[in-house]
């Protein structure tokens, strides 16, 4: 007669449970032990390299011939401030040997030189003053003679007194971004209501045009980036930093869109459509840092005159940044002070960039941050692109539709663009 099994007692099931979990702490400490023996082996992989090509280079440096013939002598102007009477130039080294300035000829005539007592090493900077009574709108040739006899030439096309920056100079400034970045972006995002009564195709043909916009603005930036570079010293890679840039902004959104996703819960639309959002405003809201900076770069040395004009212009290109930022939220409703910040998110960059240009007037520094808000733009695109797709199929549907869109974003940037004087 075959006896029904006795059920497990309790002292067995604990028995059990305390041998699971001994197992589970076991095999997690194990997979700790593994992880910390991997990091200590790659920490000792890196030394060995780093002692390696320490001992290299200092044995090739002692190995190769001392170099013959002249020094190899290049300057740059990284800024040139003019004041009454008085021309100041920041230049920078970006040849591979040292090089004083002994004298300094404008238009031909030897001046009064303060400043260049001590010779510039490689990637220094030093600040030389010029005695001359320039004439405002005139074109001017500055000739550096350096001690071993080789002319570097600097023009200034059109003489401008260089704005003094002070409080009323820097709030200017403030007043300026808050034009070109804050005050569009809001007005952009007033159609918000207009959205949110249009239809799905409606919807996915203004994201599209967001596609357009933004598409636009990677090849404004890139190629403003790139002009900016051109015009720099190059001692810090001139045109690399507008990769760089991008680099590094396209990794750090990628990173803070999979730390965004992780903490939403599943199944919320809503925030996936706030999320993306939030993205858009990110990546508009780096380039305007750029673009402020490149603003107040020019208006630090006279180069961009101010106006009714140049408002209107700017208002106008950048309003259509707000269509893009309010596109994820049609479908949903959104609270005013979120709106408000996603608003401040995109267009008050433009204000610290400004101020920064203004005070720092370096052009490396605004290519580098010109590339940052390409590498974010990008990132956001690739946001995008998901919600450009019909429900339950892979492909961009209708095709017609997202084509039409895209090509209506750019050249509605194109056309504002226009407006904007250079």
């Amino acid at each position: 007669m075959t006896g029904t099994p006795d059920p497990p007692s309790p002292t067995s099931t604990h028995e059990n449970s305390l041998g699971a979990a001994g197992s589970a702490q076991t095999g997690s400490a194990q997979s700790d032990a593994s992880r910390t023996g991997l990091w200590l082996r790659g920490a000792a992989v890196l030394a060995i390299i780093v002692i390696a090509l320490t001992a290299l280079a200092m044995l090739a440096g002692q190995s190769l011939p001392e170099r013959t013939g002249p020094p190899i002598e290049n300057i740059s102007v990284e800024r040139t401030a003019l004041e009454p009477g008085r021309i100041t130039l920041t230049l920078r080294n970006t040849g591979p040997d040292a090089v004083t300035v002994a004298q300094v000829a404008v238009n031909d005539t030897f001046v009064d030189l303060v400043g260049a007592a001590d010779p510039i090493g490689r990637l220094e900077s030093q600040t030389i003053t010029l005695d001359y009574p320039w004439i405002t709108g005139q074109p001017y040739l500055v000739s550096m003679l350096t001690s071993t006899g080789l002319v570097i030439e600097h023009e200034i096309p059109a003489a401008v007194a260089t704005p003094a920056p002070g409080v009323a100079f820097f709030g200017l400034m403030a007043l300026l971004g808050t034009y070109v970045g804050v005050i569009p972006v809001l007005l952009g995002m007033l159609l918000l209501p207009v959205m949110r009564g249009a239809g799905v195709r409606a919807v996915r043909f203004v994201l599209a045009v967001t596609v357009g916009l933004l598409a636009f603005l990677i090849f404004d930036g890139t190629s403003e980036g790139f002009k900016l570079a051109a015009a720099s010293s190059g001692a810090f890679g001139g045109g690399t930093l507008v990769v760089l840039g991008a680099a590094i902004a396209f990794l750090t959104l990628t990173c803070i869109d999979r730390y965004l996703r992780g903490r939403r819960p599943a199944g919320t639309t809503g925030a996936s459509e706030l999320r993306l959002a939030l993205m858009i405003s990110i990546g508009i809201g780096l380039h305007n840092l750029g673009e402020g900076l490149a603003i107040g770069s020019a208006y630090a040395v006279g180069e961009l005159a101010l106006g009714a004009f140049l408002v209107i212009g700017f208002t106008l290109h950048n309003t259509t940044e707000g269509l893009a930022i309010i596109a994820p939220l049609a479908r949903r409703r959104t609270p005013l002070l979120t709106l408000l910040g996603l608003g401040l998110i995109a267009g008050a960059p433009a204000i610290l960039g400004a101020v920064i240009g203004a005070g720092v007037d370096n052009r490396e520094v605004s290519a580098l941050l010109l590339g940052v808000g390409v590498g974010a733009i990008i990132q956001v695109v690739i946001q995008i692109a998901p919600s450009l797709r019909t429900q339950g199929r892979s492909d961009l549907d209708p095709m017609v539709l997202v084509g039409v869109g895209v090509g209506v974003g750019i050249l509605l940037m194109f056309l504002t663009g226009l407006v904007v004087p250079a």
